[in-house]
């Protein structure tokens, strides 16, 4: 029994996603050329294996042969780009397009898939809006937000967006990915992709801080983030040093009562693809220690993106009820599953 936190729908052609959009917006699209976001081709090289998200990988039928035969449930994570919109009304109007069209496509073709709310988390108040108008339909069980952003997601700005969440008992996952206009690195732009994606874990570090020091877990307890496509081998490292200088600066944020570690441990949970292998299993066994919970990874393939790391080799250093953890009750518990079977959807 598996649930898969992380498979992707491709990104639809625009004539896909037109029949979804009122006559208003089709004349502007037709009045002002639009075709796609401009950067969305940035987000990953088309060559590369690990992005491998043409149309035919990722018809359903595909899915259902590669991920659905193996496991109970999956998320969908539907990425267009929409972020580097700057009208707000066109941008949500686009969001709301496309969630419907993973209503109408995907979710209402078969009971196994869920769904992740696109959303324009340039325009909190508007993104609020749309997480109110799709949550009352159960299937959709997170907000998606690309990693990269104006600024860290702790910052006030986004604040309906963080209400609206926890007001419909929805998770926040965070993706790899986006294209808000700041560099993918502390240090600035970097000239390859190898380097981008490398140094991506730097602005997973910076999101999950930010949400952690602004007090977002301690404003809304019941909030869960989940980290698709991160990387995790990273968190242990992170909670370690968010301790130490909590310690000695806990003044500065006096609205944080607890460890930054435990709020860590309590609310992120992060999916097992990509695996960050070291040479030894046994040195993989280490840091699940050092990450101090069986409670915070979720299986996920990524399908169909390929990172050339086997999951098993995390199962082979689990105990066979850390491995059921990681295969099933993660999940089913941050998604809050046993509570949505029981909601009226469609």
């Amino acid at each position: 029994m598996i649930i898969d936190s992380d498979v992707h729908c491709a990104a639809p052609a625009l004539s896909e996603i037109l029949p979804f959009l009122d006559e208003h917006w089709t004349e502007y699209i037709g009045e002002n050329g639009f075709r796609k976001p401009t950067t969305v081709a940035y987000t990953y090289p088309p060559w590369l294996p690990q992005v491998a998200t043409s149309t035919e990988s990722t018809t359903l039928d595909k899915l259902r042969e590669n991920v659905l035969d193996r496991s109970a449930y999956a998320v969908l994570n539907c990425y267009y780009g929409l972020e580097p919109i700057r009208h707000p009304y066109f941008a949500a109007a686009m969001a709301t397009a496309l969630n419907d069209w993973t209503r109408s496509q995907w979710l209402d073709k078969d009971d196994r898939l869920l769904g992740s709310i696109v959303v324009t988390p340039q325009h909190a108040d508007l993104a609020a809006a749309e997480i109110d108008r799709v949550a009352g339909d159960g299937r959709f069980v997170q907000v998606l937000l690309p990693v990269r952003s104006w600024e860290a997601y702790g910052n006030r700005r986004y604040a309906a967006i963080w209400e609206a969440a926890a007001r419909h008992d929805l998770a926040l996952a965070i993706h790899f990915g986006g294209w808000a206009g700041n560099p993918p690195s502390g240090a600035g732009w970097l000239d390859s992709y190898v380097e981008e994606y490398a140094a991506v874990a730097q602005v997973f570090e910076a999101q999950v801080s930010s949400l952690v020091v602004e007090g977002i877990f301690e404003t809304h307890p019941n909030l869960r983030l989940v980290l698709l496509e991160s990387g995790w081998t990273w968190l242990p490292a992170l909670m370690w040093r968010l301790d130490k200088e909590w310690r000695s600066q806990r003044r500065e944020v006096p609205w944080i009562k607890r460890p930054p570690s435990q709020y860590i441990r309590d609310h992120v949970r992060a999916t097992v693809q990509p695996l960050d292998v070291p040479e030894r299993a046994s040195h993989l066994a280490e840091i699940l220690v050092h990450l101090g919970s069986d409670e915070m990874l979720m299986y996920s393939s990524d399908y169909p993106h390929d990172h050339a790391c086997d999951s098993e080799q995390l199962f082979s250093v689990l105990s066979e009820e850390q491995a059921q953890l990681v295969r099933w009750d993660n999940a089913w518990d941050t998604y809050g599953l046993e509570s949505r079977s029981g909601q009226a959807i469609g």
